[in-house]
């Protein structure tokens, strides 16, 4: 027997409704936040996410699914969305559009990585990307469009962290200190971190071991390497949130994994999980081939938001129901039925009728288990009597109807 490929899954049943439904709360958010949908290629060529996501990132070293076409061209499996959507904002000239260009995605995502809870090789993400502003309100709308979502959702015990990495100069002069740091403390670090130090410093604060959190509990605040305008521009964030009503700790320690982050940068945290983060990423439109732009994000797995709402709130349950079910007798009762099952449906009614000639007691069975509010049986004496009896399910009881009159009683009950 041919099985799934580890770390991808099967969703079905009353999993994928649970999913239908959250899907469609983030779209109805959107619309309200004037976010629209965009929807890039699930491979890219390779370069775009080593020049946008950053080489030192363990995304490009170590979790990208990448492969040589027929015409020797080097593509990637999308390992991430906003990349993609950098590249779509110069190709197809948005920035030409009235700004800022406000754009949302809801799409499968691969990264190779070790498979463990919330955490698959193919995973799908919803993002959310502001592109053509650099003010402290952009990121501020950026961070209200998560807190609403995570809101509407009702995940529990969430909590926003956040912290700004400054520009590029902040950010120079910061990985300066922190290596000096660092490198009085590397032995004391694991041998990723070790690895991170060479490579990319700030990549140590994001370390999870132990050994390593130790010595990050006394590594220098980024926050103390800012100028005069990073500081304001994170202190309008911070007073537009405040105005919002939307709580937060600032929390130095947090620097996301990917390396074209700029300024603000943020979590939100729930049962110990970070189930939505993002942040401000101004250079990347033109590390990608643009002109300058402000643009800032997040992104949310939706397989840790399945997670965490599964542990909050307990296991999902398949409550299966229809509105009616059509049962026979015969074959003059099968035409009948599948004819008014048939129109039934084209009238927006869950009706359902026998498709696998069982009997008629198998079919009272089967109306039972997927959740039919009424039944009804279609036979020889039913079709030349002109009359059936129309069975309310969970009461059992039953009501004589005229057969040219039920389309019509049936739409009016289960409308």
């Amino acid at each position: 027997m041919i099985q799934l490929v580890k770390g991808t899954k099967d969703i079905y049943g009353a999993e994928v409704k649970a999913w239908q439904e959250i899907e469609g709360k983030m779209r109805n958010l959107c619309e309200t936040f004037g976010i629209g949908e965009i929807r890039t290629p699930a491979f890219e060529f390779t370069e775009l996410f080593i020049r946008g996501v950053g080489e030192t990132t363990d995304i490009v070293q170590k979790e990208m699914y990448t492969f040589t076409d027929d015409g020797d061209r080097s593509l990637t499996l999308r390992p991430e969305g906003t990349a993609g959507v950098a590249r779509a904002y110069i190709e197809h000239g948005m920035h030409n559009q009235p700004q800022p260009t406000k754009l949302y995605y809801i799409s499968p995502t691969f990264r190779c990585e070790n498979t463990q809870a919330g955490r698959q090789r193919q995973f799908h993400q919803f993002g959310v990307e502001m592109l053509g502003s650099y003010s402290a309100a952009q990121d501020a709308e950026a961070i209200s469009v998560a807190a609403a979502l995570l809101e509407e959702m009702g995940v529990k015990g969430v909590e926003l962290r956040i912290n700004s990495l400054g520009c590029p100069a902040c950010r120079a002069k910061y990985n300066k200190t922190l290596r000096e740091f660092i490198g009085e403390n590397l032995d004391k670090l694991c041998p990723t971190c070790k690895e991170r130090f060479e490579k990319n410093p700030l990549r140590v604060l994001d370390c999870k071991e132990e050994g390593c959190q130790a010595v990050i509990a006394h590594a220098p605040s980024v926050l103390d390497c800012l100028d005069e305008e990073c500081t304001a521009h994170f202190a309008q964030v911070q007073a537009i949130l405040r105005e919002n009503g939307i709580p937060f700790t600032v929390d130095p320690k947090i620097v996301r994994g990917l390396d074209y982050y700029t300024r603000t940068v943020f979590e939100f945290v729930s049962d110990g999980l970070t189930v939505c983060g993002g942040g401000r990423y101004d250079n990347l439109v033109e590390e990608c081939g643009g002109k300058p732009t402000g643009a800032v994000g997040f992104g949310l797995g939706i397989e840790r938001l399945m997670m965490i709402l599964e542990k909050q709130n307990g296991a999902i349950e398949e409550t299966a129901q229809r509105d009616v079910y059509i049962g026979s007798m015969g074959e003059a009762g099968l035409l009948k039925a599948q004819a008014l099952t048939f129109a039934l449906r084209k009238g927006g009614i869950k009706a359902d009728c026998d498709t696998v000639e069982r009997s008629v007691k198998a079919q009272m069975k089967y109306a039972n288990k997927i959740g039919a509010k009424y039944s009804v049986i279609l036979g020889d004496s039913e079709l030349e009597s002109g009359k059936v009896e129309l069975k309310e399910m969970e009461s059992g009881e039953q009501t004589e109807v005229a057969l040219e009159q039920l389309e019509a009683v049936l739409r009016e009950k289960c409308k």
